[in-house]
């Protein structure tokens, strides 16, 4: 985890605790639908993360000047897109 950003504060707006705490009766089993072969063929996995870039970046080490370096990060967030702008425009 980046010490520099704070932690999200998202919530999902629900009482999970409440939610937690209750027991399901034998009762509540009749309310849920049958499950079908139809509804497991609908069915899809779902692995999470980022989608895969069509143009992903590569990894490289580059030795600069700190000088250089230094003023790039003085542009503020972002210096290194734009760094990586720059340098795809030249051919």
């Amino acid at each position: 985890m980046n010490a520099k950003k704070p932690a999200s504060r998202r919530s999902l707006k629900s009482d999970l605790p409440r939610v937690d705490a209750h027991n399901v009766k034998a009762e509540e089993y009749k309310e849920l639908p049958e499950l079908t072969d139809d509804m497991l063929a609908r069915a899809t996995l779902n692995k999470g993360g980022r989608p895969l870039s069509p143009n992903p970046r590569k990894l490289i080490s580059l030795r600069l000047p700190a000088d250089v370096i230094e003023r790039w990060k003085a542009t503020g967030p972002g210096w290194q897109t734009r760094m990586a702008e720059r340098l795809s425009k030249v051919r």
